[in-house]
């Protein structure tokens, strides 16, 4: 599957695995034929073919199947991994189905998720998409069918997740939202976030620490050591959605913890930070420093600074004013993408993980 316009491959999630795994396991009990291929059918409406890796029979009625993820050319922590199905059946006065998470499938530990404590995390979408599965082998037979997902090596690969911060413990997700895995759509980055902060709210705390990534998240969390592991949000470049999640979500306060070039961007009021995404140049930075210290020398060099870290290294001593001024205007930006209710404070690192501005000991 690749799109045209980008020449990008899509793929597809671990719930479409998951679901194709299911549906390949109990077509070898019913049918009695091992497929190379199933169909199954997305959450959108539509069908996809998903090769099966390998499907064998324990008994007469239970078989294991897998399938390998793949996630097209979208950077996925789970792409190639194996996602497996054991299935079982047993003669039934109606069609039911009972899915369990085995082992290497993460399990729910706090609330603010879409599944409750205590159940495996696999989403509702691909729960959907499984039992559409079944029901698609079993078309009118009566049976009770038993499924249990699991994932070799899945608990290993829940490090490298934010799996263990959401308080999901032992294994990867089952996600998916529409089956599919659009390259570069960071559908799964923002879904992230807002999971984050509802798992923090629902957690009790009140407010959180924003930060752009896991140098500025280490920084954050030296300085604030007493806020627990889950306050603290990495929202990459999507500073406006961030914000308007945290207000949804009514929490009273947001810290925002960044190094001086995401400042200036935040500064700015860009709401989508990337350097692909935003046209920043050192304009406004030197229109600022000009207005503050009326140097033309100093604005022109700011001008022609490579970029803001560039810049920070010149005015950082002899001109803190300047970074204050980012800091003041980094906070009036927040509060337009966000609710009246929410109470914004700013903090910017230097390189070394020093605070240069904190507008709480400003």
């Amino acid at each position: 599957m690749t799109s045209r316009k980008t020449r990008l491959k899509t793929g597809f999630t671990t719930g479409t695995a998951a679901a194709a795994a299911v549906k390949g396991g109990l077509y070898l009990i019913i049918e009695k034929q091992a497929l190379s291929d199933v169909q199954v059918k997305l959450l959108t409406g539509d069908q996809i073919s998903i090769p099966i890796n390998t499907c064998r029979s324990i008994s007469k009625y239970e078989t294991v199947c897998t399938v390998i993820k793949d996630a097209g050319d979208d950077p996925d922590i789970t792409h190639n991994a194996m996602i497996c199905a054991r299935v079982a059946v047993s003669k039934a006065d109606a069609q039911s189905i009972t899915i369990r998470g085995g082992r290497g499938v993460g399990k729910v530990t706090r609330p603010g998720l879409e599944i409750p404590p205590g159940e495996p995390a696999i989403n509702p979408g691909p729960l959907q998409m499984i039992r559409d599965a079944v029901k698609d082998v079993l078309k009118d037979r009566q049976y009770f069918v038993f499924v249990e997902i699991f994932v070799p090596h899945g608990e290993e690969l829940a490090k490298k997740t934010l799996n263990p911060r959401l308080g999901i413990t032992g294994g990867i997700s089952i996600l998916g939202t529409t089956g599919i895995v659009k390259p570069m759509s960071h559908e799964a980055y923002i879904a992230t976030i807002r999971s984050a902060l509802s798992v923090a709210k629902a957690s009790g705390l009140l407010e959180a620490v924003f930060t752009t990534g896991r140098r500025s998240e280490k920084y954050a969390q030296n300085l604030w050591p007493d806020l627990p592991e889950y306050a603290f949000i990495q929202i990459g470049d999507y500073f406006k959605l961030s914000l308007n999640s945290a207000s949804d979500l009514e929490f009273k306060k947001i810290r925002l913890a960044v190094f001086f070039g995401k400042a200036v961007k935040m500064a700015q009021g860009i709401p989508h930070t990337h350097a692909a995404k935003s046209s920043l140049t050192m304009h406004k930075l030197s229109e600022w420093a000009f207005d503050i210290t009326k140097n033309r020398e100093l604005a022109d060099k700011i001008l022609t600074a490579n970029t803001a870290r560039h810049a920070f290294e010149f005015i950082s001593k002899e001109y803190p004013e300047i970074i204050d001024h980012v800091g003041q205007r980094m906070i009036q930006s927040a509060k337009t993408f966000s609710s009246h209710d929410l109470h914004i404070s700013a903090t910017i690192f230097d390189f070394n993980g020093n605070p240069v501005f904190d507008s709480e000991n400003a």
